[in-house]
C-alpha cells in the first residue's frame, strides 16, 4: 500500500470542492439549528436551488455576479415559501415539512416537463455553465504544486475554485462569529433556549426564525453552487444524503460554534476517504470488492453518527449546554 499516495488524496480531497460546499451548508445548518433550534431536514434543497438557480441563469447568459444574485434569490424565496406557513411547527413536525420539501425540489428538478430547463434526470452538463467562473480567474492556465498536492489552476476541481470557495468559507465565518455576538444572535439563543420567554419579552420570535431559515438558506445555496461548480448539476446528487450528512458534519464538529462546521467537514471527508483507500489497499479485491468498500466506507459514517448522538453529541468543539437537542 502506497501510504503517501494515500494520504495525497485524503489531503487534496479535505481541501476541495465537496469539502467546501458541505462546510457552507453545514454553516446554514449551524445558523438553523445550533443558533435557532430549528430542525431543518431539507438543507440540500437550498443547495439544489442554489446550483439550478447559478446553473441555469448563467446558460441563459447571464453574468458570473448576477448568477450568484439568482443562487441566493431561489434559496430566499425557498425559505420564505417553506418557513411562512410552517415556522409556528416544532421540532419533529418542522423535520418532516423540510424533507418533504427538500424532496418536492429534487423531484421537481428531475422531473421531464423541465427538462429544457433543468435536463431532467441527465441534469446538466459542467460544460455548459462553468466558463463565466473560470473565466473570472486571474491564475494562468497552468499546474501548480503545493506541497504533495498538484492540481491545475482554472478548471473544474483546481487552485482557482478552491480560493474562491474557502473564501466563502472564511468570509461565513467571520460573519457567524459577529452574528452570534450582536443582539440579533443572541435572541436567536435565546429562542433555541425558550422561545415563550423571549416571546414574553416583547420579541418577534416567528419574525426571527423566518429570518434565521433565509439566511441559514442562503449559506446553504452558496455550497451548492460550489459543489456543481466541481462535478455538473444532477437533482439526485443533492439529496436526502446530503442532508445526513450535512447533519452528521455539524454534529462532529459542533453545532453552535464557529469553526465546528468547518472542522467537521474537514474530518468526515478525509476520514471518509481514508478508510476507503486503506481497504482498498489492505482488503484483497476478491474479498471485498471496490462496490462494498464504498458501502463500508457510508456504514462507517452512520455508526459514527450514532456514537456521537450518544458519547459527544456537542460534538468535538461544542458546549453541551448549547446543544438545543440536550434541553428538550
Amino acid at each position: 500500500m502506497d501510504f503517501g499516495q494515500l494520504l495525497t488524496n485524503v489531503l487534496t480531497e479535505m481541501t476541495g470542492p465537496t469539502a467546501i460546499a458541505y462546510a457552507l451548508a453545514a454553516i446554514g445548518l449551524n445558523i438553523h439549528f445550533g443558533l435557532t433550534g430549528l430542525i431543518n431536514m431539507g438543507q440540500a434543497g437550498f443547495m439544489l436551488l442554489g446550483a439550478y438557480g447559478f446553473a441555469v441563469s448563467t446558460i441563459a447568459g447571464a453574468p458570473l455576479w448576477l448568477a450568484f444574485l439568482v443562487a441566493i434569490g431561489a434559496a430566499v424565496v425557498f425559505a420564505l415559501i417553506l418557513g411562512l406557513p410552517t415556522l409556528k411547527l416544532r421540532g419533529d413536525y418542522l423535520a418532516i415539512v423540510t424533507i418533504a420539501a427538500a424532496e418536492i425540489v429534487r423531484m421537481v428538478g428531475r422531473s421531464t416537463a423541465l427538462t429544457e430547463i433543468t435536463g431532467g434526470s441527465e441534469g446538466l452538463t459542467g460544460n455548459s455553465f462553468k466558463s463565466t467562473f473560470q473565466d473570472a480567474s486571474p491564475l494562468p492556465d497552468d499546474r501548480w504544486a503545493l506541497g504533495p498536492v498538484t492540481l491545475a489552476t482554472n478548471a473544474s476541481n483546481s487552485w482557482w475554485l478552491r480560493i474562491v470557495g474557502w473564501t466563502l468559507v472564511l468570509l461565513a465565518c467571520l460573519f457567524v462569529w459577529r452574528l452570534v455576538r450582536s443582539p440579533w444572535g443572541r435572541v436567536l439563543r435565546g429562542i433555541r433556549e425558550d422561545e415563550d420567554a423571549v416571546r414574553a419579552l416583547g420579541k418577534n420570535v416567528y419574525s426571527y426564525k423566518l429570518q434565521a431559515l433565509v439566511l441559514g438558506g442562503v449559506f446553504g445555496a452558496l455550497g451548492g453552487v460550489v459543489f456543481v461548480l466541481a462535478s455538473s448539476v444532477q437533482a439526485d446528487s443533492l439529496g436526502r444524503p446530503v442532508t445526513f450528512n450535512t447533519w452528521t458534519i455539524l454534529l462532529l464538529g459542533g453545532a453552535a460554534t464557529v469553526l465546528g462546521p468547518v472542522l467537521g467537514s474537514l474530518l468526515f471527508w478525509g476520514a471518509l476517504v481514508f478508510v476507503r483507500g486503506f481497504l482498498r489497499g489492505a482488503v484483497p479485491a476478491d474479498v471485498l470488492s471496490v462496490q462494498q468498500v464504498e458501502q463500508i466506507g457510508w456504514v462507517l459514517v452512520g455508526i459514527t453518527l450514532i456514537l456521537l448522538i450518544v458519547f459527544r453529541p456537542q460534538g468535538i468543539l461544542g458546549d453541551k449546554k448549547e446543544l438545543a437537542i440536550n434541553a428538550r
